[in-house]
């Protein structure tokens, strides 16, 4: 890392997950760890939805030498979100419900390892995935310039899933709040079809995941041929319309071959739109966090954001 960045903000939400006390111990002995090696981090906790973009937003307009986001896939959202087009890099220190980043680029789940890392990380230039609304559609959360998206977004049963998680259960409950959430719908969603248009191409299917990281959440891996470090994503999209088929996909996602099933396509491009193709609305996520109903676009925003990496990366 250039030894000229001596100055941070540690941005963390200090309602995400578990272990709320222990982990804002953690955090302050990651600030001390931070302090040791010459960089002064001024802790910045958020206070609602949004505030972290907001918050990163000012860290760009008073020029600071780095933005360390602290929380789950939500916090990091959302300060992607106030850093993107900017040159402030960003660091992680994971936190939260779940952290598709850190399992990316192998970041220990220690805030205390994780903050050493920071002093001798590399800083690389990355793409980010923009959704946004097309046809006049407000997209619900989705901002009509649009939102960025760092790791993974989706149409369907998982955008059902995470437009569907209560709030309360996901705060006491963890990544828990989502097996509930997609347990109840495996008995209610009704797989309606999405049409899927990219590089002159039009499908149809159940489920569209629009992945930059070969992590989706939890445990598994689907979109395994993507890459944080390319100008592009890899779709992938599932055709089965009923729910035995869904509960049948789920032995092959454990064990990584989902891919051989009939009904799964991937192909790589840089954009893609998708709409309901029938009168039932869909809903989409990016990040884990709700953005509404399609019709939406995804699209590739090439250089930008900076982003540390471990040395090794």
């Amino acid at each position: 890392m250039p030894h000229e960045i001596t100055d941070a903000l540690l941005i963390y939400n200090p309602t995400s997950g578990r272990n709320r006390h222990r982990r804002f111990s953690e955090i302050e002995r990651g600030v001390r760890i931070l302090k040791d090696a010459g960089i002064t981090a001024e802790l910045a906790p958020t206070t609602g939805p949004g505030s972290a973009t907001q918050i990163a937003r000012q860290a760009v307009e008073h020029r600071r030498g780095m933005v360390i986001a602290c929380g789950g896939d939500g916090t990091i959202n959302e300060v992607v979100n106030g850093l993107a087009e900017s040159q402030v890099p960003m660091a992680v220190l994971p936190a939260g419900t779940a952290n598709i980043l850190a399992k990316e680029l192998e970041i220990p789940w220690d805030i205390p390892h994780a903050a050493r890392l920071i002093p001798g990380a590399t800083i690389r230039r990355i793409a980010l995935g923009i959704a946004y609304p097309v046809n006049g559609n407000g997209g619900g959360a989705i901002p009509h310039k649009g939102r960025y998206f760092l790791s993974v977004a989706g149409a369907g049963p998982d955008g059902a899933i995470v437009n569907g998680v209560h709030g309360g259960l996901k705060k006491s409950a963890g990544i828990l709040a989502y097996w509930v959430e997609g347990f109840r719908q495996v008995f209610q969603y009704g797989f309606p079809e999405i049409t899927v248009r990219s590089g002159g191409q039009e499908r149809k299917a159940t489920l569209l995941v629009a992945g930059r990281t070969a992590h989706y959440g939890g445990p598994f891996k689907i979109t395994t041929g993507a890459s944080l470090f390319e100008d592009s994503f890899e779709f992938l999209t599932n055709s089965k319309r009923s729910r035995l088929g869904y509960l049948a996909c789920l032995p092959a996602l454990w064990l990584g071959t989902l891919r051989a099933m009939e009904g799964i396509d991937a192909w790589k491009a840089t954009e893609t739109i998708c709409e309901s193709a029938g009168p039932d609305p869909v809903f989409a996520q990016v990040d884990g966090e709700p953005i509404g109903a399609l019709p939406i676009a995804f699209r590739i925003v090439s250089d930008a954001l900076s982003i540390l990496t471990p040395a090794a990366q």
